[in-house]
Formats: structure tokens, C-alpha cells, sequence
């Protein structure tokens, strides 16, 4: 046995605090006094030999150390709860959702109305967000991220797969021209996305590799709707998931350029925080939207 279950009222009153950020919410929502909470807090550290939270007049954070003990607090009061409730209460309850905003508007309500007629039991907030959210932190339980996917502290289930385009209107194209090699993007208009880390450069495969062109534009925006709405009014290039455009390239209001240079696809895929086991009802929401996009590959 975790020796942690030696101190479950100091495991509770520390999940509690991380998920409301707040020690006065945490007691308000555990129903006890707020110096009850500090001072089982107090002594988790003290027998953990970890400083686990700091608090200033602001602002109180989460220590690395603090992280890692959520996640087993987390699990082993899942734990705890599944000893005391029956299989069927297991099923039920809230589940919080986060995505980014244009895939969840286009692919994520036939699966979310599947699952809930399946599951009347089970109530689902979905918080939209082209930002990488902190999932511990926001209390998420399962995230879409749209990604070449790194994070190690993250289990991640694979849903599908896009690949990505650079990609302009006619209008823009016989314009200003066709670029030929990436290199040709320096005289171009590129529309550029605000969430990604290295938002003014572009990456392609090249015969050598990997090569980084850095680009320039009247326009940025930190949501892929607007950006695809810019492209398709001519207003430059952009970098888009094929799944967001594919009705586009069809109908032949955008086409794409550079194809023998394409960025390396990117993956889609639901996560949630590593060190517990999902409760059933997060599993069966995970079993729905692998079901949903099992045969879904925009290449």
C-alpha cells in the first residue's frame, strides 16, 4: 500500500487546494475551516520532507514536487471513492472537455451526442481554446490537442492523423505569384498563427532535411477559422491542417503550394494527465472518440 493512505484527509485537502487554487475555496468545497486545511497541508509537507505549494499575497502556485503528488493523490482517492460507491455511480458524473476551438466546431458533436445518449448519467463541459492549457491546473480531464505530441507527463490516445498544406486563394495566387521553393515565401504575405512557439518561422522537408524559413505578413491571428477566412479572402499564405480545408481544396476556392516541401502532418489526439487510471466514464468517452475517428486520416 502507498504510504500516502496513511494521510488521506492531507491528500484530500491537498487536491483540493491545487484544483481550486484557492485554500479558501478548497475549504469551503471539503466543508471546514481554512486553517484545518493550511494545517493539514502543513503537515503533508512536513512528513513528505517537500515544499508542495507557494503561496503569495497574489497568487498561489503548484512546486514540480507538488505537481507529481497531485497525480497520486488524484489516483488513489479515485481509488478510495470506487471502494465506497457502487459500479453504477462509477459511470456517472462530470467530465470537463477542452479544444481547440474550429476542430471542436466542426468534429466534436456527433461523437459528444453519441456518448450522452449512451451515458445519461454523465454531464460534459467543453471549454474551447486554441491555447495549450495546463490540464492539472484547469481541471481538465481529457484534452484534444492537434500536435507533433512531446509531452511525456501526458497519456495520449491517438484519434487521427492531417497532414498540412500551404495554401492560398486563386485570386491571391495569380496575384503575387506561385512560390516554387520555400525560399520563395520571403516575398510573400503570410498569415501566421499566434499559438505556435516560432510563430514567424515556417518549417519544410527538404532532400537535405529539415529547413526553417522565416516569414512576414500583414496579418496574424491566434484562431485557425480566421486565419482560413484571411486566406480565402486573398489576403496571403497559410499554413492549415487538411481537415480544415479539404472542402476548401475540392471546391478549388484555395489551392495548395509547395506540396513537394509539406511540413510534416500532425497528429490529433485526446489526452489526459499521466499518474492515474481514468474513472469509467472518462474511459468510455475516450473508447467514443476513437470509435468517431478511427477512420479519419486527412492526407
Amino acid at each position: 500500500m502507498d504510504p500516502l493512505f496513511e494521510d488521506l484527509p492531507g491528500m484530500l485537502c491537498f487536491a483540493r487546494v491545487v484544483e481550486h487554487r484557492s485554500f479558501t475555496q478548497a475549504a469551503t468545497a471539503l466543508g471546514i475551516s481554512k486553517s484545518v486545511v493550511s494545517e493539514r497541508i502543513s503537515q503533508l509537507e512536513a512528513r513528505l520532507g517537500e515544499r508542495l505549494l507557494v503561496r503569495t499575497t497574489r497568487k498561489l502556485s503548484v512546486t514540480d514536487a507538488g505537481l507529481s503528488l497531485y497525480a497520486r493523490c488524484a489516483r488513489m482517492l479515485e481509488e478510495a471513492q470506487a471502494a465506497t460507491r457502487g459500479a453504477s455511480n462509477a459511470e456517472r458524473g462530470h467530465i470537463r472537455v477542452n479544444a481547440p476551438v474550429s476542430f471542436a466546431q466542426m468534429y466534436l458533436a456527433p461523437p459528444l451526442a453519441s456518448f450522452l445518449a449512451a451515458n445519461p448519467g454523465v454531464h460534459v463541459e467543453v471549454v474551447l481554446s486554441d491555447r495549450l492549457v495546463d490540464i492539472v491546473e484547469e481541471r481538465v480531464d481529457v484534452a484534444i490537442r492537434i500536435t507533433k505530441l512531446k509531452d511525456s507527463s501526458l497519456v495520449a490516445r491517438r484519434l487521427a492523423s492531417s497532414s498540412l498544406h500551404v495554401c492560398a486563394s486563386p485570386d491571391y495566387l495569380s496575384r503575387r505569384g506561385q512560390p516554387e521553393r520555400p525560399e520563395d515565401l520571403l516575398r510573400h504575405d503570410c498569415l501566421r498563427y499566434l499559438h505556435l512557439r516560432a510563430e514567424d518561422e515556417w518549417r519544410f522537408q527538404v532532400p537535405s532535411g529539415r529547413v526553417s524559413v522565416p516569414v512576414s505578413g500583414s496579418f496574424s491571428a491566434s484562431n485557425g477559422t480566421l486565419l482560413r477566412e484571411a486566406a480565402l479572402a486573398g489576403v496571403g499564405l497559410a499554413v492549415l491542417p487538411r481537415f480544415f480545408i479539404d472542402d476548401d481544396l475540392r471546391a478549388g476556392r484555395l489551392v495548395t503550394v509547395l506540396d513537394g516541401f509539406a511540413p510534416r502532418p500532425v497528429g490529433i489526439y485526446a489526452v489526459h494527465a499521466a499518474g492515474r487510471s481514468p474513472p469509467p466514464r472518462v474511459r468510455k468517452l475516450l473508447d467514443c472518440l476513437a470509435q468517431e475517428f478511427r477512420h479519419r486520416e486527412w492526407t
